[in-house]
């Protein structure tokens, strides 16, 4: 008789299955072009809203532990994404746009691959005041004020046929008075 195998469960997992860790080639470009002051900010807005990035998380000690020898050693640690806290007091939730520029930052940490809306929305609930990409990079570009709010929500922004910029609702549940144009 042949054995029966119980039915398998399949947990969804993340959208990113077979995501290597690159940075996308138009990210780069993006926040290269509005580095050299080349393309304006809501151009590269466009293209963070629209990309893949990488949450790095950092292991914390939790408790120590101290042998009988005085050594001390872990007992616990926790797993946690990393908020930068600069001189002024701001906080921003820090993004990376692939790993080779996560590992630059640190080795050690482990990259977590969101939708950028979704890292947004995470520094907003951890009161953040911005979202920042590529720390330590001379691209670096940071998401604050309004439009963190808004690309937490699901919005994007969008080039009119003016050339202008307007933010486009990312659901229909969002308020349509709410898109204004840059």
């Amino acid at each position: 008789m042949a054995e029966e195998h119980p039915k398998q469960r399949l947990i969804q997992g993340s959208s990113y299955v077979d995501d290597d860790g690159s940075a996308a080639p138009a990210l780069l470009t993006a926040l290269r072009a509005y580095a050299a002051g080349t393309d304006p900010y809501p151009a590269a807005l466009a293209a963070v809203a629209g990309s893949r990035l990488l949450v790095p998380v950092v292991a914390l000690l939790g408790e120590v532990e101290v042998d009988d020898a005085g050594l001390a050693r872990d007992k616990s640690s926790d797993m946690a994404t990393v908020l930068m806290t600069a001189p002024d007091g701001r906080r921003g939730l820090l993004a990376f746009t692939g790993t080779d520029a996560m590992r630059a930052w640190d080795p050690e940490a482990r990259p977590v691959p969101v939708a950028a809306p979704l890292a947004a929305a995470t520094a907003v609930q951890e009161g953040a005041d911005a979202l920042v990409i590529d720390l330590g990079s001379p691209h670096l570009f940071a998401v604050a004020g309004e439009d963190l709010h808004r690309l937490a929500a699901g919005w994007r922004p969008v080039r009119l046929e003016d050339g202008g910029w307007a933010w486009l609702a990312g659901s229909e549940e969002a308020d349509s008075d709410a898109s204004s144009a840059r």
